[in-house]
């Protein structure tokens, strides 16, 4: 019988190109948010598949980006973290025939001696020439162990990729129990799933200007009720405005739709309470970035 796989496999690649969608079909569960805005993920998320010959601990990173605030240091920052000690790199690039800029950085930063998996994603949406155009491409600028295209949204050749990254790992212990699928605060995938839904109904302008903190989980002790209260902030009060919306119809949207996705992820009935308050400049204030969970010293 063969020893027993386990490690630590890293997603990486520009905003927007499916790392969260594939980390989540890995595991089978919602671990990440996912939108089609640009710099969604703000924080090395790890989930957890547990098979039976190996256990894979996957981190899903910030997309690579030129940033302007000091949020957007500590998301590159945490991205380029997730570089060093990892077993296996899967780096997402989506079918083109041309290198974005974007993607010239990060292979300006991968280390040659890495175990580096190129992933070709949304494969599903152009022909088999314009696949090979992009491996031709990219095989150019790195040597990769392994070229494996896929579709994260359709779940398109995952098992190849899995069984693919599987081969790269060393033999090794279980660092989780089986039925362990993230190591994140259930306060921090809440907080991201009213994000998430904000992400998904709010203006263009807005999304990224917005953080969420949950001040309170807790379980009722003679009910099957867990009471929560969030806070939205926002860097202006016409964003407050619009966040709340007219009669407090679009905080209801974003509430509902998020409450349902916790219940999920709890398994039991939410009570869910949401306030909207104004912090000018938050991406830039050391503070509020710290109280947040985005803290560059821990990195």
């Amino acid at each position: 019988m063969e020893k027993y796989k386990s490690g630590f496999i890293s997603l990486i690649g520009c905003p927007n190109v499916g790392k969260s969608t594939l980390m989540n079909a890995f595991v089978g569960e919602k671990i990440a948010i996912v939108s089609n805005r640009p710099q969604t993920t703000r924080n090395k998320i790890r989930s957890i598949l547990t098979e039976e010959d190996f256990q894979i601990v996957f981190i899903d990173t910030p997309g690579l980006h030129n940033p302007k605030t000091k949020l957007g240091d500590y998301m590159v920052k945490s991205a380029k973290n997730s570089l060093n000690g990892v077993d296996v790199i899967l780096y997402l690039v989506q079918p083109t025939e041309k290198i974005p800029t974007a993607d010239e950085f990060i292979l300006s930063i991968l280390d040659k001696n890495s175990k580096v998996i190129l992933v070709i994603n949304k494969s599903d949406t152009v022909k088999k020439p314009d696949i090979l155009l992009t491996i031709d491409a990219y095989s150019k600028r790195f040597d990769f162990c392994d070229i494996v295209p896929i579709s994260a949204l359709k779940q398109d050749n995952l098992a190849e990729l899995l069984q693919t990254a599987t081969k790269y790992l060393p033999t090794g212990p279980k660092y989780f129990p089986d039925d362990m699928i993230t190591d994140q605060p259930e306060r921090q995938i809440a907080a991201e799933m009213i994000r998430e839904k904000a992400l998904t109904f709010l203006q263009e302008e807005i999304p990224h200007g917005i953080a969420v903190e949950i001040s309170k989980m807790k379980k009722r002790t003679k009910r099957n009720l867990v009471d929560t209260e969030a806070t939205i902030y926002c860097e202006r009060e016409s964003h407050k405005a619009i966040i709340i919306g007219k009669g407090g119809e679009m905080l209801k949207k974003i509430g509902s739709a998020a409450r349902k996705d916790i219940e999920r992820l709890l398994d039991t009935p939410l009570n869910l309470q949401i306030w909207v308050k104004v912090r000018k400049h938050w991406r830039d204030n050391d503070l509020m970035l710290r109280n947040l969970g985005y803290d560059s010293r821990e990195l």
